[in-house]
């Protein structure tokens, strides 16, 4: 079989994985397949809750303006559903107090807007509309450990079912395509090299940044504030961040971050005491007057690891990867449902193109690309930090340059409109980061004055003071 893909010439598609990224792989993947079985070794559960195979599901998630705009286009009326089961609706600058570069951020009004309900709601959502489609089946408490085929093509997986009284046995799963959306700790690099091909070269950069999350009731209305959340946003000069959300039904999640050898701990008494480390009370205040509502949870993974798979090699046609298991990104900017949305559409785009035949690397190649500006932004951000590892790390003298341009853009962007409006857009993928550049923006960054901004937690939205 040549190497194509789309155009209903794959008979059945096989997408190991069913988080956020394999089920909407899966919803594209059904438009040109005759069949699509989706892989998944958790069992998945009734309602909106969370799942082991999901460990940062009980962490902060929130969905920026790209991966709504995504979402929407590849499950229309998408958002509409999700603000239907209450998730709160958030906008920057306005309905946040935050901190950043040694500034409070001007409360000006909302440019841009996120949504911050329980990472399971989504997620179960977007599942409860994918598996609607009958050309989609579902293979739930099921683990893949390895692929069948050869360096030149891909032909399926095995698969072994999970649980007790399970069927230990691997089993042949065959397939004319195979999609690895299994999450930053897929297995598939060495599933490739037991075929005979190579696997892919992985680009990492580590802080060591780790974070704990607690749930907890927000305090009665404070009438000093109509403020939806608090943010300490970390950087390299002050490695300490803490982040107050709502989740709905007045429930909030706070996470505190701080880099290794100083994590946030797990225990409760603790975790209070390291909110102290912030560089203002403001979310240490809110924590005291607050209800806890549940442990607190601890999470360590947060390294950017990118896999080349569009770097030439011995490859086979018939393998793709999307998600995190192409590209995954330090939780901490709330990239990952976006890009994982995102990267479903370029596959869509990529597989409906009529100008050339969808090639498996062409294809690869078009979803990395998706995830260009969010690994720019993370990356980018994250090789400043203090300590940090790997071969991503290194700065050339073309990331001095732009790294002194793009403090000038944060220090600006707190109080400054026309670079705080590009640089949210930028943030939240909705445009590019060449915005960034454009005349009126370079102008107020290079010539501009860095504007006033509070000198305290602006708790009042302008404009509200007497009120």
């Amino acid at each position: 079989m040549a190497d194509e893909l789309g155009h209903r010439r794959t008979r059945h598609a096989v997408v190991i994985g069913g988080s956020l990224a394999g089920l909407l792989a899966a919803r594209v993947l059904s438009e040109h397949a005759e069949r699509v079985t989706v892989v998944e070794r958790d069992r998945y559960p009734e309602g909106p809750d969370a799942r082991p195979g999901v460990p940062q599901g009980r962490h902060l998630h929130v969905l920026i303006e790209g991966g709504q705009r995504a979402l929407d286009e590849l499950l229309p009326g998408f958002m509409d559903e999700l603000r239907g089961l209450g998730a709160p609706k958030v906008g920057v600058p306005r309905d946040m107090i935050q901190w950043q570069n040694g500034q409070w951020y001007v409360r000006t009004e909302a440019t841009a807007h996120f949504y911050t309900g329980p990472r399971p709601q989504l997620e179960w959502l977007v599942r409860q509309r994918v598996l609607a489609d009958p050309r989609i089946e579902l293979v739930d408490g099921t683990e893949t450990v390895g692929l069948l085929g050869d360096a030149a093509r891909v032909r399926g997986v095995l698969v072994r079912e999970r649980g007790a009284g399970a069927d230990k046995e691997p089993r042949a799963l065959e397939a004319d395509l195979v999609v690895d959306a299994s999450g930053r700790s897929t297995r598939a690099p060495d599933w490739l090299v037991a075929i005979g091909a190579e696997a892919p070269h992985e680009e990492t950069l580590d802080t060591g940044l780790a974070y704990g999350t607690r749930v907890y009731r927000g305090p009665a209305e404070d009438a000093s504030t109509d403020a939806l959340g608090y943010y300490v946003v970390p950087n390299p000069g002050q490695v300490y961040g803490g982040v107050v959300l709502p989740l709905g039904d007045g429930r909030h999640l706070v996470t505190l971050s701080g880099l290794r050898g100083d994590e946030p701990p797990t225990d409760e008494n603790l975790f209070e005491e390291y909110a102290r480390k912030l560089p203002h009370p403001v979310v240490s205040d809110w924590i005291a007057k607050a209800e806890p509502l549940s442990p607190v949870y601890g999470f360590r993974k947060t390294s950017n690891i990118r896999r080349r798979y569009d770097r030439p090699g011995r490859r086979p046609a018939g393998f793709l990867a999307t998600g995190d298991a192409l590209c995954a990104f330090n939780p901490i900017y709330g990239q990952g449902m976006a890009v994982a949305a995102l990267t479903a559409v370029a596959l869509r785009e990529a597989l409906a193109g009529s100008r050339r035949t969808p090639t498996t690397r062409r294809v690869q190649r078009a979803l990395l690309d998706a995830s260009k500006q969010a690994w720019d932004i993370s990356a980018g951000a994250d090789k400043k930090m203090p300590g940090a590892t790997g071969d991503a790390a290194r700065s050339g003298a073309a990331d001095k340059v732009t790294g002194w341009y793009l403090r000038r853009v944060q220090d600006r962007a707190s109080g400054n409109p026309v670079v705080g409006t590009p640089f949210r857009a930028a943030l939240t993928l909705t445009a590019p980061l060449t915005g960034l550049f454009a005349p009126a923006v370079a102008r107020e960054v290079l010539f501009g004055p860095v504007p006033h901004t509070p000198d305290a937690p602006p708790l009042l939205r302008r404009g509200d003071e007497g009120r």
